[in-house]
């Protein structure tokens, strides 16, 4: 069962809400922005996923462009997704399966609310972020209106089974940028191929993937581009993994295409 609880409200032609979900016995914290009153009952809305080690607070960015665009846009801290996740920091918990469940039950709760277009409901997702949106929206391809991945950590698989060949080969805990993470994040993505799994979502889905990102290959995204039935691939000249201002500034306009 999905829950909410809302703290504190802040803004004035546009707000932002503290806002937990609840996934089972998870507690999912996020931050929710509104449009300016425009006299509409329902809105569009986007939900955020962060990267690997990541926040709320990266989703933020987000905020005014989807405000201008008339979308309410949630972004949250995957439980056990970062060291300083409000949600859950126990990092040796984190899953990837547990994140796409996860985004499950927040586009579920998303969907139980009167003032949203549910017709409208796009999953945008960055890195690792972008790997769960992907899979997310292949779970539910019909509810989904449209998908935005910024360069996704569609490589998850592929650079964990070279790392560790065999199930025997993985450690207890595995370290990765200061990060532990326990076994069975690495268990469960042994036989995951997500090319298969994406394939299922048939809508709209822009990628945007800098030429020189040393963390994900720009191939994984080419290959993602051929996948999708409906999908374009925006390559931002000279940008690694990790967007500067002026490359994210391309990212998000290439956002407001998609989006109007």
């Amino acid at each position: 069962m999905v829950l909410m609880l809302v703290a504190c409200i802040s803004g004035s032609a546009q707000s932002e809400e503290e806002l937990w979900i609840k996934n089972g016995n998870r507690g999912i914290f996020g931050v929710l922005s509104r449009p300016a009153a425009d006299g509409k009952e329902k809105h569009p809305v986007a939900i955020i996923s962060h990267g690997f080690n990541g926040t709320h607070w990266f989703g933020k960015d987000y905020f005014p462009l989807m405000q201008e665009l008339g979308y309410m846009c949630y972004t949250f801290d995957f439980p056990c997704g970062s060291v300083r996740s409000r949600s859950d920091n126990n990092t040796m918990n984190m899953s990837a399966m547990d994140e796409v469940d996860d985004l499950l039950a927040v586009v579920k709760y998303f969907q139980s609310q009167p003032d949203v277009d549910v017709k409208h409901i796009v999953l945008i997702g960055e890195s690792q972020g972008g790997l769960v949106s992907a899979l997310a929206a292949a779970r539910i391809p019909k509810e989904i209106s449209n998908v935005i991945l910024i360069y996704p950590a569609l490589c998850i698989p592929d650079n964990w089974n070279e790392r560790y060949p065999t199930v025997n080969a993985i450690p207890d805990t595995t370290r990765l940028w200061n990060v532990p993470m326990g076994r069975s994040y690495f268990e469960e993505i042994r036989g995951l191929n997500p090319y298969k799994e994406i394939v299922k979502y048939k809508k709209p889905v822009l990628i945007v993937h800098g030429d020189m990102d040393r963390v994900v290959p720009l191939s994984y995204s080419q290959r993602a581009a051929k996948v999708y039935k409906k999908a374009r691939l925006e390559v931002i000249e000279g940008a690694g993994h990790g967007f500067k201002p002026a490359e994210r500034a391309k990212a998000f306009e290439y956002i407001r295409v998609a989006l109007q």
